[in-house]
């Protein structure tokens, strides 16, 4: 019985959904000890964090229930599992392996630039094992589909707009931003690219194609 309920297709896909966010987190949490700028959306939380206070996790959570409430009010984007499940484990993992102190320290430019080129990976073959098990959209990708939906606006368009934005916002509020905000932008789609079929093609046989009836979207 146990054996069955672990090797269950939909376990499965939660299993691999939630490693993810887990080697996400990590990920994050490396590019922001590295101090060469982080991505957007982390601009945003970690000025958020030193505005205000809290923790860059627990921001990340709050700014997602938000999003998720902005895109329901919005395009009528109904919230999924998958997506709260998203808003609050990947804040949970960026401020667990903070606590932990299991991501090294960069002392010289060499090492700071080695240590965010590995967490940009990390952080990017996370995200194929996220995407892969197709378990619905994180708050952020929903609500660039609620503004593409309601404004008309190409797809393109509304993330550099959103990105943008938070960057700035974020900047104003004391969030970093720096070199590696600008390789983050260029460079952060590429890889994804590159790691989604991977894990797409691990998660086909047998679980990523389950039968409709086990989809959760």
């Amino acid at each position: 019985m146990g054996r069955k309920f672990w090797l269950h297709p939909l376990t499965v896909r939660y299993g691999m959904f939630m490693l993810g966010l887990a080697v996400m987190g990590f990920g994050i949490g490396m590019m922001i000890e590295a101090n060469l700028g982080v991505a957007p959306w982390d601009t945003l939380h970690i000025g958020l964090q030193k505005t205000f206070g809290l923790t860059i996790g627990m921001w990340s959570q709050i700014v997602g229930a938000l999003i998720i409430l902005a895109s329901y009010v919005i395009a009528k984007i109904r919230p999924t599992v998958g997506m709260f499940l998203n808003m609050f484990f990947f804040g949970l993992f960026i401020d667990l392996f903070m606590w932990l102190n299991w991501i090294p320290i960069g002392e010289t430019v060499i090492e700071r630039v080695v240590l965010f080129a590995a967490g940009l990976l990390i952080y990017t073959f996370g995200t194929g094992m996220y995407i892969s098990p197709r378990l619905g959209a994180g708050p952020r990708d929903s609500f660039m589909l609620a503004l593409h939906e309601r404004m008309g606006w190409g797809i393109g368009k509304v993330r550099i707009g959103i990105e943008c934005t938070v960057m700035i916002v974020g900047f104003l509020l004391g969030g970093p931003v720096s070199a590696g905000t600008l390789v983050t932008a260029l460079a952060i789609g590429p890889l994804i690219k590159q790691f989604i079929p991977m894990w797409e093609r691990l998660m086909a046989k047998p679980y990523g194609r389950a039968s409709e009836a086990q989809l959760v979207e």
